[in-house]
């Protein structure tokens, strides 16, 4: 490996994923996809799969790129001159036939736990692709694009399906051996990590008060309910809820109406679903959230880039203001202002700035923290609509049935709601939390009512 062509250092934000990696705090994320192929595609599936990947690697460099010296403070990205597509690519039966729109997919929770689990080797990529099919024929699959968070994050998972979907369109007219199962790896650099495409300006107020409150506010808040304390090994449980595509129109519209988002909305009810179901004696829940900072990066990082681009925002919710017969719409509105105001400061004074400041992700950040109180609920991620065009006639590809999921995060947040609208129109949540920080009755008596506040938001 030490042959391999050096690229650049891995920046802070991917750092903390190179880092917790081979701790195995946190492994990876996950983008499931549901595909259809039309009659027309005669070669076996697995030609047309490796083509439309080939077009991938040779627009995405970061999928031949590999990360060195992941348990030092100067980890790197290598690249591989060639990649066997027979490495990260794998073909596998269902045990069962693809369920109905309306019901619950436990197949693919339960694999999705499977991958969660599995982290990424030296000198394979630091990605696989699972190709889960049902029919005879293999007409129908879903394809499960697994990877490593220092190589993407949840925005790069949308384009890696709307470019594997393009792709797999253009292998209309594939000739029989064609296809190749080893690939050259592309020659372009890799793109520019958040801490060189933006400068991250952290002003001195807020420097201070990030301080002051490490220091004198550090401990956890009795009234937060936040799960069990860190602890260690890491097994992540999977569960998910779709919500049909009327119910996901009927939901944005409700949200328009009333001044506010999807994503606010869903962190309201969440949050009432949450205290539904923990003691009286918890008061409060500790959200947390992702934003892309791609829209105003000096590179011009748009949503087709694969890499990793985000920063973070908080949100606290209380019992009193959430325990209301009718759903609390005010709240709503409110989550939605901590994010216009976040989006607004366009990466300033944000927590991936500090990063700077830390000399050591291992021994300050992660470790320390083992054994002691978690401090945050719940982090929502959502990354809206994957959109694309399929045509009704079923002549070229399709997408329909889109499924985010995170490993958990032996440092994070008690339970972690991946939320993304697939291109079928039905919004889906992958929930993932630890087993043992939280209990299964637990989550899934959270679900349940979060689906019954939907029912009755979207009736």
């Amino acid at each position: 490996m030490d042959k391999l062509e050096k690229l650049r250092p891995v920046g802070n934000l991917e750092k903390l994923s190179a880092v917790r990696h081979p701790m195995r705090y946190y492994l990876n994320v996950a983008h499931s996809a549901n595909y259809t192929v039309p009659e027309t595609f005669t070669l076996p599936l697995k030609e047309y799969v490796y083509k439309a990947v080939e077009t991938l690697i040779a627009r995405h460099p970061v999928l031949s790129a590999i990360i060195l010296d992941e348990d030092t403070e100067e980890p790197y990205f290598v690249r591989l001159p060639e990649v066997d597509l027979a490495e990260p690519i794998s073909f596998q039966k269902r045990a069962q036939s693809f369920p109905s729109p309306d019901e619950r997919d436990s197949e693919l929770e339960s694999f999705l736990q499977t991958q969660h689990d599995t982290g990424f080797t030296a000198p394979k990529p630091f990605w696989r692709l699972i190709i889960l099919t049902a029919d005879p024929d293999d007409r129908r699959f879903t394809a499960i694009f697994v990877y490593h968070h220092a190589l993407g994050d949840g925005t790069s998972g949308k384009a890696f399906h709307r470019t594997f979907l393009q792709a797999l369109r253009d292998t209309a007219s594939l000739k029989p051996d064609e296809a190749k199962r080893v690939v050259t790896s592309p020659k372009t650099p890799l793109l520019p990590n958040l801490e060189a495409a933006h400068p991250l300006p952290i002003s001195i107020p807020y420097l201070v008060k990030t301080l002051l409150k490490e220091l004198f506010f550090s401990k956890q808040d009795p009234k937060v309910w936040a799960g069990a304390a860190h602890q260690f090994p890491m097994t992540t449980q999977i569960r998910t809820l779709v919500l049909p595509a009327a119910q996901t129109s009927a939901l944005v519209k409700i949200c328009r109406d009333h001044s506010t988002t999807v994503t606010c909305a869903l962190q309201t009810a969440i949050a009432r679903s949450i205290f539904t179901h923990i003691p009286d004696k918890y008061t409060r829940v500790a959200f947390s959230g992702a934003i892309s900072s791609r829209a105003w990066l000096e590179e011009k990082i748009t949503d087709e880039e694969i890499g990793v681009w985000v920063q973070e925002f908080d949100e606290l919710y209380s019992r009193k203001a959430m325990t209301k017969p009718t759903f609390p719409w005010a709240e709503a509105k409110r989550s939605r202002q901590t994010i216009t105001k976040e989006l607004k400061q366009q990466s300033k004074n944000t927590s991936v700035g500090l990063l700077k400041y830390i000399k050591d992700f291992r021994t300050e950040l992660f470790e320390p923290k083992i054994g002691k109180p978690r401090k945050l609920t719940c982090e929502v991620s959502s990354l809206g609509v994957v959109k694309t065009e399929n045509p009704g006639d079923g002549s070229l590809p399709q997408m329909d049935r889109v499924v985010f999921s995170q490993s958990a995060s032996v440092t994070g947040s008690a339970m972690e709601f991946s939320v993304i609208t697939g291109a079928d129109g039905c919004l889906a949540l992958g929930v993932a939390w630890q087993t043992g920080i939280v209990e299964e009755d637990l989550v899934q008596g959270i679900i349940d009512t979060l689906k019954k506040e939907l029912d009755q938001l979207c009736a």
